[in-house]
């Protein structure tokens, strides 16, 4: 399961960024080279990566106007569903596990059913509830295996139909004392697309925002289609290749090499498997491409935990989403769409 980094977490690891490429899928600053002033960009640091948002259009001051809307959205709603904040939906939810459900924002409660959908779908492979597993703190610069015991006595509280969602009165609810929530690895699409639409409803129809590996992609930059880069998770300073994309475009990635130390000769990163509370076993990264976030959120994660045969058996039914597996033997497996659009570097 990704998992939000603390703010102590975030500037270690923006400290370690040697490429220019922020993630599995990055935005490739050639293309913005030779821009003129009608192209804006800023960053920030926002669930627990940096985000980076690039406008094109007719007027600068109207688009930095627009921008500083939807950092605002974006901001609202990370305040709202971060469990590093004390006064976040989330933590309050995770306090009052086992005793009481707790009222939440509509926007909160649609990323909830997202979660638990997800969870239904992949049999548990998506989790929401990794929150509980807190012997792992990769955020804090962790560099030592938590006791078998702690892990194991953590995983018993992991269990997505622990969570009680009550659309009528607008609750949710952890039904075990211990229970807790993290919703790293499926609110961050759904905040990057509101940001994306704020951007929409004040005139902007060319942008990019990028989210520590996740793309979204509006129009076109220069009448040219936006350049996303896959990074190789084998060796994340080479791309696998690159997708050209205009219109409306979502790339998601997720990947073992971001956030992990090295114990017992493996590398123990930050995705977790919710069945075993360690991290995951299967491939080394995922990429996605769709239309919209609804279609691969939460997916990727679950792909880290089954691998291409359960991205197979996932996408089967899914000819709008493209995907890019990097198994742990070092094959990949892609789509054919994907292998069509991908051109190599």
């Amino acid at each position: 399961m990704h998992r939000m980094n603390s703010p102590r977490g975030l500037t270690r690891r923006r400290m370690a960024m040697a490429l220019p490429l922020l993630g599995s899928a990055a935005w490739i600053p050639s293309a913005l080279a030779a821009a003129p002033a009608v192209a804006e960009r800023s960053s920030r640091a926002l669930m627990g990566t940096q985000v980076d948002m690039v406008t094109h259009g007719p007027d600068a001051r109207a688009l930095q106007a627009a921008m500083d809307q939807a950092w605002r959205e974006m901001e609202r709603l990370t305040a709202l569903m971060t469990r590093y904040s004390p006064d976040s939906t989330v933590s309050a939810i995770n306090r009052a596990a086992g005793r009481h459900a707790v009222a939440v924002a509509p926007e909160v409660m649609a990323v909830l059913k997202a979660a638990q959908g997800i969870a239904a779908q992949t049999h548990g492979a998506f989790d929401a509830t990794v929150g509980a597993l807190k012997a792992w703190r990769f955020g804090e610069g962790q560099s030592t295996l938590p006791a078998p015991r702690e892990i194991e006595a953590q995983r018993r509280l992991v269990g997505y139909r622990g969570l009680v969602l009550d659309e009528r009165a607008r609750t949710a609810f952890l039904n075990q004392h211990g229970m807790a929530l993290d919703l790293g690895g499926i609110a961050k699409l759904p905040i990057l697309e509101a940001g994306m639409r704020t951007l929409r409803q004040h005139g902007v129809d060319n942008a990019m925002i990028n989210g520590g590996g996740d793309v979204l992609i509006a129009g076109q930059l220069h009448g040219r289609a936006w350049r996303v880069g896959l990074r190789d998770p084998r060796a994340p300073e080479r791309m696998i290749g690159v997708l050209a994309l205009q219109g409306q475009a979502i790339v998601a990635s997720s990947g073992d090499y971001e956030r992990f130390f090295m114990a017992q000769g493996e590398r123990q990163h930050h995705i977790l498997n919710p069945a075993t509370g360690r991290p995951t076993q299967g491939p080394h990264g995922v990429s996605l491409l769709a239309k919209d976030a609804a279609s691969v959120n939460g997916l990727g994660t679950a792909i880290m935990v089954l691998g291409s045969e359960g991205a197979r058996a996932l996408l089967k039914d899914q000819p709008a989403v493209q995907a890019l597996v990097v198994n742990r033997d070092h094959s990949v497996w892609q789509t054919p769409g994907m292998a069509t659009l991908l051109q190599t570097t």
